[in-house]
């Protein structure tokens, strides 16, 4: 049996307004894609799954000078309230709509969902075959990192996919721009438009 899955990255505290690495129009996309995963996705995906960065020392990665390419300041630490899902996005986790989560991070940079890991260890590529599941769509924040090194990282893996701009959030209008045309061009199918309101 195959499938599509749905894979919702990042949608974090910490990431949208009023946390630690804020993306304008992050808490906008965290209700937008809370709909997506209530109205369409029980008739539209195989499985359902989400990412999130969780952090214990992840070394360059943090900085008091950050970069914002490959430093950034201090977010998503374990145990954090920044590391929670967003308020706008956690009502389909607490209604069981999601079927699993992939932590990624712990002690390195990490942004894609397919450096993450179950609780258990099962890393997201080998649980998606196990689910039965072939392409998938991608959503969430931000598209000009976590969005699309998932992607990429999809792509890489063998499967079919798909990012779903208008359930994106990028930093900037330049390098989501930058991220759009890298994704068309690594074969990453491309619907909507991408949200920045930087």
């Amino acid at each position: 049996m195959t499938g599509r899955a749905l894979i919702v990255v990042d949608v974090q505290n910490d990431f949208c307004e009023g946390g630690s690495v804020p993306v304008k129009g992050g808490a906008e996309r965290a209700s937008a894609i809370e709909e997506l995963v209530r109205d369409r996705a029980p008739g539209e995906y195989h499985r359902v799954v989400a990412t999130r960065d969780h952090h214990i020392d992840p070394g360059g990665h943090f900085s008091a000078d950050p970069d914002f390419r490959d430093s950034f300041p201090v977010h998503c630490l374990v145990g954090s309230e920044g590391s929670e899902f967003h308020p706008h996005f956690l009502p389909a986790v607490a209604a069981g709509s999601v079927d699993e989560v992939f932590f990624k991070g712990a002690h390195s940079a990490s942004k894609s969902g397919f450096e993450g890991a179950t609780a258990e260890g099962t890393a997201l590529a080998e649980w998606l075959r196990a689910q039965g599941v072939d392409t998938v769509d991608v959503v969430g924040i931000a598209t000009d990192h976590c969005v699309k090194a998932t992607a990429l990282d999809g792509v890489r893996a063998g499967f079919g996919v798909r990012v779903l701009l208008d359930y994106t959030a990028g930093v900037a209008a330049a390098t989501t721009e930058q991220a759009v045309d890298e994704l068309r061009r690594a074969g990453v199918e491309l619907t909507g438009t991408p949200v920045v309101l930087a």
